[in-house]
């Protein structure tokens, strides 16, 4: 599989759009600008300091972080080449308030919980693109099926904010960048569990065009999914991508994108006495997705169109490879954003989109739906103060309308000190499962949820004295649970015999984020954040299952003058409850990892680290194994 590397392919994102500086706009400034973006430097037209990270979660176009009030973290590619590895969750763990669950090694199901809230209610978007499963019961993105060797950026914004994105962002936005740096980068690992992972990627730039490829890929032998069991289950993935850029005209341009991912994994089974353990199962799994479409930025106007897809193919088989369950679920979208930059500090932002879902699975028949929303929001900035308001209104073929709300505020004390709120509304629609599988109901209505935060803030992450203190709340109701028909005379009972989902549940989610970084002296760095998260099923009273109240990270990085980084890195976990019924409990645990890097020639870097060195057993899953200590060894080439 590893020949896939050195195929030609379709890399790099389509990022929203950064307006211009000085106004003249181009394509190829504009293109430098979302390359600009994804790097963590700056280029929106209101806040013009090159000291700013760029979001494109909070607004859906290029702005700064210091101009927004609400909690967004940028990772960019240089953070996450140091953290080192394919394991995509060790990248997330460096954002407040987000806990990982994962159903054995490494490319099994992998959730992300964002400030509490469930993982399928956490919008994700690679390169611009949802890439949600459509077939999957509650419709959310598999972690496990992205390798960190071919991410250039994270983009997460914790909270609601479907005002800018629509269905979906009811806990979050996670957009994912595959855009890597000008030139060639490419590396090669070695470790523990026989663990093989290779990639390439590049960009080359001319006058009026640009070109970007990026390949992965990764063998392992893993270990056994069930806690219990003995026999490893392996993986093999690989992942292709790409994007082109062309200058139609001095403010025109077109792009198109692609990304393919395509994983066998190892699975365990339940056994004949219906105990959890060691089974021949397997399951493969195919991803596309991509979009094309045209950037315009004109003077006070700029626009971006796009017709965009995603599908999700998975097939699960027995030790005898005869297949036990296929499913295949499909987004296509056409899309409009803009912004149009009008007197003094005042922008309109707006958009409108159409997607068309659709699931089918081995024992459901193929159903769809379609939702067409609309945005609108205003900016203001002057002086130290930036504001924004905005309104969206969504049509669901199946139930109807929404309306979601949001706005946010953040003002400059001076000193590096901030103080930022925001407040937003976020829906998910029931899933196409939920709605028509052998479990569906028609009748169901929207997830919703309300959320408010207010923080203060000094520097910003990564760089001299940084420190951020947030109190965050969010409200949500109507959550779909399952509904069991046993004993029950509810109607659907009838053509439901073992039950259905419904509108079941309410829930809240408050507590407080901490972070902190300081430059300790040249080349050495310590940070960290601490995330209080209390949860509360406020139907049941319960706890919310595998949300700990308790997470931390911690990490220090040293440079030396002589090409030697050393950083070490201590994860925290408190304990939480497996299940919605607090009957099964998780043990708290802490992980330790030790990383080194040394460029032994120029542009050539050899790194190493050590994860889980104290040999920690620990559970994120009851009934699921997790990774011991294990040591990896590498060889990484820039030019």
């Amino acid at each position: 599989m590893f020949k896939y590397l050195f195929l030609l392919s379709a890399a790099v994102s389509a990022s929203p759009l950064a307006a211009q500086e000085d106004g003249q706009g181009t394509a190829e400034a504009g293109r430098q600008a979302e390359a600009d973006a994804e790097a963590g430097g700056c280029c929106s037209f209101n806040l013009p300091r090159p000291e700013q990270q760029i979001t494109v979660t909070a607004t859906g176009l290029s702005t700064n972080v210091g101009n927004t009030g609400q909690s967004v973290t940028v990772i960019g590619q240089d953070e996450i080449e140091s953290v080192q590895g394919a394991d995509i969750a060790r990248v997330l763990v460096r954002v407040p308030s987000v806990s990982i669950a994962r159903n054995g090694s490494l490319g099994s199901l992998t959730s992300a919980f964002v400030r509490g809230a469930a993982s399928e209610q956490l919008l994700v978007l690679i390169d611009g693109v949802r890439v949600a499963d459509q077939a999957s019961p509650a419709g959310g993105f598999d972690f496990g099926t992205l390798l960190a060797s071919n991410v250039a950026g994270l983009d997460l914004l914790r909270g609601a904010n479907s005002t800018i994105w629509g269905a979906d962002a009811l806990g979050g936005v996670l957009d994912v960048s595959t855009r890597g740096r000008a030139g060639i980068t490419t590396s090669l690992e070695r470790g523990a569990r026989d663990t093989l992972t290779a990639a390439l990627s590049g960009r080359v730039e001319g006058s009026g065009y640009s070109l970007g490829l990026n390949g992965s890929a990764l063998r392992t032998d893993g270990f056994s999914a069930a806690a219990s069991g003995t026999e490893p289950d392996g993986l093999r993935q690989f992942a292709l991508g790409g994007s082109g850029f062309v200058d139609l005209a001095s403010n025109l341009e077109a792009f198109v994108t692609g990304r393919y991912a395509e994983a066998d994994l190892e699975i365990d089974g339940y056994l004949p006495d219906f105990s959890f353990g060691d089974t021949g199962d397997t399951q493969r799994t195919r991803q596309f997705s991509g979009a094309a479409g045209l950037n315009y930025y004109g003077q006070d106007l700029t626009l971006r169109a796009s017709y965009g897809l995603s599908d999700t193919e998975r097939t699960n088989a027995d030790a005898a490879a005869n297949p036990t369950f296929t499913s295949d679920g499909r987004t296509d979208s056409v899309n409009l954003r803009g912004e149009y930059r009008a007197i003094g500090g005042l922008a309109l932002a707006f958009g409108g989109e159409r997607q068309w879902s659709s699931y089918e699975t081995s024992s459901d028949n193929r159903e769809s739906a379609t939702v067409t929303g609309g945005y609108l929001q205003a900016g203001w900035v002057i002086g130290g103060l930036a504001a924004h308001i905005g309104a969206r209104v969504d049509d669901h073929s199946r139930f109807g309308s929404e309306v979601s709300l949001g706005g946010d505020v953040s003002y400059g004390l001076g000193g590096g000190w901030r103080v930022k709120g925001s407040v937003g509304e976020g829906f998910k629609a029931p899933t196409l499962f939920q709605l028509f599988s052998d479990y569906g109901n028609e009748g169901l209505r929207p997830e919703r949820s309300t959320s408010y935060d207010v923080g203060v803030e000094k520097g910003r992450r990564g760089t001299g004295t940084h420190l951020a203190l947030t109190a965050f709340r969010r409200d949500s109701a109507d959550l779909i649970g399952f509904a069991s028909c046993f004993g029950s005379t509810a109607p659907l009972c009838a053509t439901r015999p073992f039950g259905y989902y419904d509108n079941i549940a309410r829930a809240r989610a408050q507590g407080i984020e901490l972070e902190a970084g300081v430059q300790v002296t040249e080349g050495f760095r310590v940070a960290g954040h601490y995330a209080l998260v209390d949860t509360q099923d406020r139907t049941s009273g319960n706890d919310l299952a595998r949300r700990p109240r308790h997470t931390a990270t911690l990490f220090a990085d040293y440079v030396a003058p002589f090409g030697l980084s050393l950083g070490a890195d201590l994860r925290i976990v408190g304990e939480s409850f497996d299940n919605a019924g607090n009957t099964t409990r998780l043990g708290g645990y802490e992980l330790v990892d030790l990383r080194a890097a040394f460029e032994v020639f120029d542009g050539i870097e050899l790194f190493g680290r050590v994860e889980n060195v104290f040999d920690a057993d620990y559970r994120t899953a009851a009934g699921y194994g997790t990774p011991r200590r294990g040591a990896f060894v590498g060889l990484r080439g820039k030019m």
